[in-house]
């Protein structure tokens, strides 16, 4: 490797990332890395950090945070991947509350681990979904997935957690959600050449395989086969949906009348009835948005795994 630039977000893990710059800067150290630090000032400053990046003077991207800071870095590169530029690699440490798009890169926890994965230098590529409306009427790309509904309002409520973190925050937010914001839209689903319409609480298209750090909601799915996996939730009972819920902590939702799975490359989904709550790897696409269109990009960047 020439050279490495981590882009750190001191805010990251509620406010307790920069605690760990030494311990990171140590490891980069003993593994003889050769490596440049820098901390992001804003939301958005990630994105612009990888964007700017010179892929002939660094070979890789670190991104240091959780699920929004990874978002970032992945959009940085590819707007200048869409500039026509050779692009760094994409490299992740897990710093956050969820690290839930690390997880979709198929790394393991803990910053030992991963800074050696990193100085071992292996990459493969990784899809990557894009998608349009909302906030984003030009797009936003994302590497985990998008959850529409239901996992939206959790994110939403878990936000509000201020004093305690990790999965338990998407629990908390999961159960709040169930008895205060429990309505499904009316959808119409357009999964490449298949259309389905149907009421649902929850409809996860995923690159990766978890959101919140506990729920499964794709555990099969892989990361560069060029297809998202769908996991469909209907429009059951409370009491049945907490029977789901427990299901998705485990992975295994698809044994439930109420959930159905799909894949598909490009997905399109139409609010007739109620309104579409979208995020994409945690950061929110719209609240209450009428249409979406979702697509996968295959094996559209290199990441250090």
């Amino acid at each position: 490797m020439r050279k490495i630039k981590i882009i750190l977000n001191p805010t990251a893990g509620m406010n307790s990332a920069s605690k760990k710059i030494p311990l990171i800067e140590k490891l980069f150290l003993q593994h003889d890395l050769d490596y440049d630090i820098v901390l992001t000032l804003r939301k958005g400053h990630a994105a612009e950090i990888a964007e700017q990046t010179d892929s002939n003077e660094y070979d890789v991207i670190v991104a240091a945070g959780g699920d929004g800071t990874c978002n970032e870095v992945l959009n940085g590169l590819m707007k200048a991947k869409n500039s026509g530029l050779d692009i760094p690699a994409m490299a992740a440490l897990p710093i956050g509350r969820g690290n839930d798009f690390h997880y979709a890169m198929g790394l393991p926890n803990g910053l030992e681990e991963n800074i050696g994965i990193i100085a071992r230098g292996h990459q493969q590529s990784m899809d990557v979904g894009i998608v349009t409306g909302g906030l984003f009427p030009h797009g936003r790309y994302f590497g985990n997935g998008i959850g529409v509904g239901f996992s939206t309002i959790v994110g939403f409520e878990a936000a509000k957690l201020k004093f305690i973190h990790g999965f338990i925050t998407y629990v908390v937010g999961a159960v709040k959600t169930l008895f205060l914001y429990y309505h499904a839209p009316d959808l119409m689903m357009e999964l490449d050449e298949q259309v389905l319409h149907q009421r649902s609480i929850e409809t996860s298209i995923m690159i990766g395989r978890r959101f919140g750090g506990a729920f499964f909601m794709a555990p099969s799915a892989v990361n560069n086969d060029g297809l998202f996996d769908l996991c469909i939730s209907a429009d059951p009972p409370r009491l049945a949906m907490l029977k789901v819920m427990a299901k998705y902590m485990k992975g295994t939702q698809h044994t439930s009348p109420h959930v159905a799975t799909r894949r598909a490359r490009k997905v399109v989904l139409t609010a007739k009835d109620g309104a579409l709550a979208v995020h994409a790897d945690g950061e929110t696409i719209c609240e209450k948005g009428d249409r979406i269109e979702i697509e996968c990009l295959p094996r559209a960047i290199e990441i250090v795994c």
